[in-house]
C-alpha cells in the first residue's frame, strides 16, 4: 500500500528525498495498511533533535476499542543522526521545507519518505499545469491523425 501526497509535489519541487521511519500503534498501523492516511497538510519539522510528523490525519481503525484516539497527533520520524544534520542544515540554510511524499510499507514496516523542497510561486505552477495541458493536446491531436 502506498498512499501519496499529490499536493507536495504541486505546491513544491522536490530536492531531494529520503526514507524514514515512523513510531506507531499497532491499530494505527492497521489503518495504514488498509489505505486510511491523508497527508495533505502535513509536514516535518525539528523539535530539539528529533523529527516529528504534524498533522498528518491517520484515520481511526474501525476495529479498535479505544475512544480518546486524536487521528492528527504528531508522530516521531526515526533517520540516521547523519541524515537527520544533513537536513537540519539545509533546512536552516535557505528556503528549503521537510514534507511528506508519501507512506509505504516496506517488508512489514510502514516506512515515510520525506522530502526536502522548495515552495514554488503562483506562475511557476501556472507554467507547469500549461505545460502539461500542452503536451496532453499535442498527444491527442497525433492520435486523432494517426487512425
Amino acid at each position: 500500500m502506498k498512499i501519496v501526497n499529490k499536493k507536495a509535489y504541486r505546491n513544491y519541487s522536490i530536492e531531494d528525498s529520503f526514507e524514514a521511519g515512523i513510531v506507531l500503534t499497532g491499530a494505527e498501523v492497521k489503518s495504514i495498511k488498509s489505505g486510511r492516511c491523508n497527508l495533505s497538510d502535513a509536514y516535518v519539522k525539528f523539535l530539539g533533535n528529533e523529527l516529528w510528523l504534524v498533522n498528518a490525519d491517520i484515520a481511526r481503525y474501525t476495529h479498535d476499542g479505544r475512544e480518546d484516539y486524536d487521528s492528527n497527533r504528531s508522530r516521531k520520524l526515526l533517520l540516521k543522526k547523519k541524515e537527520m544534520d544533513t537536513l537540519r542544515g539545509k533546512v536552516k540554510q535557505g528556503r528549503f521545507v521537510l514534507i511528506p511524499l508519501s507512506v509505504y510499507t516496506t517488508r512489514n514496516l510502514i516506512k515515510v519518505q520525506v522530502g526536502l523542497g522548495k515552495g514554488k510561486r503562483e506562475y511557476e505552477r501556472k507554467g507547469v499545469e500549461k505545460d502539461r495541458d500542452v503536451k496532453r493536446e499535442m498527444a491527442r491531436i497525433k492520435r486523432k491523425h494517426m487512425v
